[in-house]
């Protein structure tokens, strides 16, 4: 269960009102990489977390922790909005100092919030689930949340320098030092779960399940003009898992064949021109299928 505590995590007290920055903000609230992002990446990872207690735990502790950051942005673009009015924005029209207020405000903040936050990114775009990755997988998981907490850091380290306003500055200094934790303690739970099970998800379906296909799994493929990628260590070093050394190929030749589709039943009015011979075929498959 969840018991809500009345106060915030952090102080959030700003200097002065600032709609514009207020539907700024709500990238970091609503957006893809925002913290209702990793709030409910963190729940559902840990909600579906089977076996492992330490890592189910974890994910809850730090998913419950995103719940009172998504509180704390709500508190401050609420602030931030706060002696907004309808008014305001007819006068807007006419009186070029409030409208150099009030001109990138987010109309929805008036119109459907009330001066509150809202479940959505800087241009109103609504959030979404598809957002989230929560997909079994401990190692697959724990990747995807250092990438979402490295793209959440990276947008509140620009908003940081999108104002003056010391109190917003505040909240962002402290949301900023949470998010390097985090990033600290995905790493710790990538490099545990990959000293234990390899570097490779999953990691039960082997290079030797492969097959045929193995040593693809080397190979360094130079299919754009220019040669500088041959300098990284990913087309002249080895396997992190010792599996072998990687190969550089310059100019790599196709080894598929060119694909050839048949043209399909009239019905599906593609208007394409079959090839003497192939309408018969085509007609006598789709009269097979319709059991004539």
């Amino acid at each position: 269960m969840f018991r809500h505590q009345k106060e915030l995590q952090f102080e959030v007290k700003v200097d002065r009102p600032d709609p514009q920055l207020a539907r700024q903000i709500q990238e970091v609230l609503g957006g893809q990489f925002g913290e209702m992002t990793v709030m409910m990446q963190y729940l559902f990872q840990g909600f579906n977390c089977r076996g492992e207690e330490k890592y189910k735990d974890m994910l809850m502790d730090i998913g419950t922790e995103e719940i009172g950051h998504v509180e704390m942005l709500c508190a401050l673009i609420s602030q931030l909005l706060d002696g907004a009015s309808p008014d305001d924005q007819a006068k807007a029209a006419k009186d070029p100092a409030t409208a150099a207020i009030l001109g990138g405000m987010n109309p929805q903040h008036l119109i459907v919030s009330g001066l509150g936050g809202l479940p959505t990114n800087s241009n109103g775009v609504p959030w979404n689930g598809s957002y989230i990755v929560a997909s079994g997988n401990l190692l697959a998981d724990m990747r995807s949340n250092l990438h979402a907490e490295t793209q959440g850091r990276l947008q509140v380290a620009r908003l940081y320098h999108m104002t003056k306003d010391e109190g917003v500055r505040k909240v962002f200094r402290k949301m900023l030092a949470r998010d390097r934790y985090h990033q600290y303690q995905w790493m710790a739970a990538i490099d545990e779960l990959e000293q234990k099970n390899g570097v490779i998800v999953p990691a039960t379906f082997t290079a030797k399940d492969e097959l045929e296909a193995e040593p693809h799994g080397l190979e360094f493929w130079d299919l754009s003009e220019g040669n500088e990628s041959s300098q990284g260590k990913w087309a002249t070093g080895s396997a992190p898992d010792g599996a072998g050394d990687f190969v550089y190929l310059d100019n790599p030749a196709p080894q598929g064949q060119k694909p050839v589709m048949e043209i399909p039943d009239k019905t599906l009015y593609h208007d394409l021109d079959a090839p003497s011979g192939v309408e018969k075929v085509v007609k006598k498959v789709a009269d097979q299928i319709k059991g004539k």
